[in-house]
């Protein structure tokens, strides 16, 4: 059974950079965005040495865990959406918003689209290859997707979230061809606000979200997407908002008819009524196994059992086990013990 991991990875200590996760106020108030030109050239011309350094250890990380399909750990990106953001043209970060995002979770101050949004110069490949150079093992590039972008920055330009969206998917899918050309074979496009908006998914959603992947069709080049239900803005929240728990269900069989080879869903945090994997007759499910705003350690026995009912509806060979989402909220030990534990109970159904 293959292993992996969604994307964040907790940044190494000697790497300055705000982001998201350790931002002081969490998503409520944090605009780590603001601070990351600043931080940057505060570290000079070392700053993709720094970033290299930082990549190595996430990737040697995983490696010593037993993960198979690697991430850089996202090292590079103050946040997540906003890195990508920065490579598009329509995008004014000196004009902020503040705008409610998460379907009215957390108030944030954003980036404003001004213009029509277009692809830039590549700078996703440099990065990937490199992090493909540190390992024999592939490294996976994560993406953030067309409807997940557009309630994570603020706009006044488009009418309409599935125009925005569209025009996202196609700079997107700029990006995927470069990467593809490069030699890059797992790719994932993050959607979220699937999950949160399981009705304007199936409207234009998955739509846009095949658009990214547009004329990808070399064999080996993994198309992928995550749908998590949300993140806390610290570790250890306990009723901190999710998404409907019947949202997976609502778009399972769109998402198994479409382009989309892999879709990767969170189940550790909150449980799923796993007769929804039945929907996935074609596509391959990375299955969130551990939990990333949790500290407290997952066993063995837990993880096995967890995969056992999943295979109860599909294939050992259509399940991959992975964390429920980032790591970032975790420190270093923890995420270790953790991608340990996960990938040992994996394993043993090789």
């Amino acid at each position: 059974m293959l292993t992996t991991v969604i994307g964040a990875f907790p940044k190494p200590s000697f790497l300055k950079i705000t982001d998201w996760f350790n931002a002081s106020g969490g998503t409520d108030t944090a605009n780590p965005t603001k601070f990351y030109e600043e931080e940057i050239n505060r570290m000079g011309s070392g700053a993709d040495e720094i970033f290299f350094k930082a990549a190595r250890q996430v990737i040697l990380d995983q490696e010593e865990c037993g993960i198979d399909v690697l991430t850089d750990g996202e090292v590079r990106r103050e946040n997540y959406i906003h890195y990508h953001c920065r490579h598009l043209e329509g995008v004014d970060f000196d004009t902020l918003t503040e705008k409610v995002a998460r379907t009215g979770n957390y108030k944030c101050w954003l980036p404003t689209i001004t213009n029509k949004i277009k692809s830039k110069e590549e700078f996703l490949v440099r990065e990937w290859k490199q992090n493909q150079s540190l390992t024999s093992k592939p490294v996976k590039v994560t993406i953030p997707g067309p409807m997940t972008i557009t309630d994570t920055i603020a706009n006044t330009y488009y009418a309409s979230d599935e125009e925005m969206g569209n025009d996202l998917a196609i700079a997107i899918n700029v990006e995927i061809k470069r990467l593809v050309d490069a030699g890059c074979k797992f790719i994932q496009v993050d959607e979220p606000l699937f999950a949160r908006k399981p009705d304007n998914a199936l409207n234009f959603g998955i739509k846009n979200l095949e658009k990214c992947f547009d004329g990808i069709n070399q064999n080996g080049v993994e198309k992928i997407t995550h749908i998590c239900c949300g993140y806390p803005d610290k570790l250890d929240a306990v009723n901190y908002p999710k998404a409907p728990l019947d949202s997976y269900k609502k778009i399972a069989k769109a998402l198994d008819k479409s382009i989309i080879d892999t879709v990767s869903i969170e189940d550790a945090h909150r449980h799923n009524d796993l007769i929804l994997l039945k929907d996935y007759k074609y596509t391959k499910i990375i299955f969130g196994l551990i939990k990333i705003a949790s500290s407290k350690i997952e066993t063995t026995e837990e993880i096995e059992g967890r995969i056992n009912e999943a295979l109860k509806f599909i294939s050992k060979d259509q399940l991959i086990a992975a964390p429920d989402c980032g790591l970032g909220h975790l420190n270093r030990e923890l995420a270790l013990k953790k991608l340990k534990i996960m990938s040992y109970a994996a394993k043993k159904f090789n």
